[in-house]
């Protein structure tokens, strides 16, 4: 019984997707749920999986081609048998010298699949294509020597080995190399300039003295972490600081539909993540109910899975204000671009220890810049200034804060 494979329901947000990589061919044997194809689209990266178990009958669409919902991808010849599956029949009555000949022929790019190939798992197929691994050159640390997708991240990871020096540089080379943007990249620049185009955008910016929250994690943050198996980051009280200042000035949590203003009801933060291919934004659903360990363990998984791919459509729709914090990486100072159709965005930095006065003496205290850019077309800077200040009063009382003050 021959099977169509469609490309999924895209959301309205997204209009079409490109093929990235197809993870069989035709002739190949295929198991039900197997991812078989990957597609690209403007936020994420789509798995589609085999329907049943089978054989690859024939490709619709090849790679870098440009699909839309439904759209016809392959056809799965269902319970038939495949090259894959008569590949691993006559691996049962080979010998160790065979097996050697095959991992010889899958090295040097032979038809056929280097070793463990279809035995990886989905996530490990991923990291094995965007890392371009070989894995039968990945020593696996799996079940009767499976290559795991943990064996090829650190294969990825280790240090290249040295390459040698041309003998001879050719004087005045330019070398220059032109290589297309991929979706995400292209989308990222689109919204960029859309958010620059579109929005009478304005920044302020403040400092914060972290002294006392910096206090508090040293105090606590051993407990917390024995409590909630998460430590205790400063991205949460940030995040608790939001949602507090958000109640207190609805106007930075509202968004504009053409000649309306849509206030919110409730928090939805998006927070930044840095990943290979470009900055995401998952989203912290009613942050104003979550605790401190909520937050933590949320934004952990939002990391992990942004690493892996993993991260949703679904994880990235709405959001009603963003926090990024540049000062993962050393940022001193910056002014963060809105993410429309939000009007507001804080934007964290770097802490350093700089001098301040307190109580009329001189002190060293561990000091952030903070930012927000903000759409004056409603929001006006005493509005903007006044959240800051808020954001500010806390996290330097963060006792209050924690009491709902």
């Amino acid at each position: 019984m021959s099977l169509e494979i469609k490309v999924p329901v895209l959301p309205e947000s997204v209009s079409d997707a490109t093929i990235a990589t197809w993870h069989k061919k035709p002739g190949d044997a295929v198991k039900r749920d197997e991812n078989l194809v990957d597609l690209e689209t403007d936020k994420v990266v789509l798995e589609v999986p085999a329907p049943a178990d089978g054989v690859l009958k024939s490709i619709s669409a090849e790679a870098g081609a440009t699909v839309t919902s439904g759209e016809l991808l392959g056809i799965i010849e269902e319970g038939a048998t495949g090259a894959a599956s008569d590949r691993k029949e006559e691996k049962k009555d080979t010998g160790k010298d065979e097996k050697k000949a095959d991992k010889s022929e899958a090295a040097k790019g032979s038809d056929k699949p280097a070793k463990g190939v279809e035995e990886l798992s989905p996530a490990g197929r991923r990291v094995a294509t965007e890392e371009n691994i070989d894995p039968a050159e990945v020593e696996g640390t799996g079940r009767d020597g499976r290559v795991t997708k943990e064996d090829l991240v650190k294969h990825a990871k280790a240090p290249a080995p040295a390459k040698a020096a041309p003998a001879r540089a050719t004087p005045g080379e330019r070398p220059e190399e032109r290589v297309p943007m991929t979706r995400m990249r292209a989308k990222i620049a689109e919204r960029l300039m859309q958010s620059k185009n579109s929005i009478a955008m304005l920044t302020s910016f403040n400092e914060i003295n972290l002294g006392k929250v910096a206090a508090m994690r040293k105090q606590l943050g051993e407990q917390f972490e024995k409590t909630h198996g998460v430590k205790l980051g400063y991205m949460s009280f940030f995040v608790k600081a939001a949602a507090e200042a958000l109640k207190r000035h609805p106007i930075v949590n509202a968004s504009v539909d053409g000649n309306d203003v849509i206030y919110h009801g409730y928090q939805d933060i998006s927070i930044a993540v840095s990943t290979e291919k470009g900055l995401v934004t998952p989203v912290l659903r009613d942050a104003q109910d979550m605790g401190f360990a909520d937050i933590e363990k949320a934004i952990i998984d939002f990391a992990k899975r942004a690493r892996e791919g993993g991260i949703t459509l679904d994880d990235l729709q709405g959001g009603t204000f963003t926090i990024t914090n540049g000062g993962t990486f050393g940022s001193l100072f910056s002014t963060p671009i809105v993410n429309p159709p939000q009007s507001a965005i804080l934007g964290m930095h770097t802490i350093k220890e700089r001098a301040v006065v307190e109580n009329g003496q001189v002190v060293a205290a561990p000091m952030m810049y903070v930012a927000i850019s903000y759409d004056h077309r409603i929001i006006d800077g005493k509005d903007a200034v006044l959240f800051l200040v808020d954001i500010k009063n806390q996290l330097e009382n963060p006792h209050r804060m924690l009491l709902g003050m």
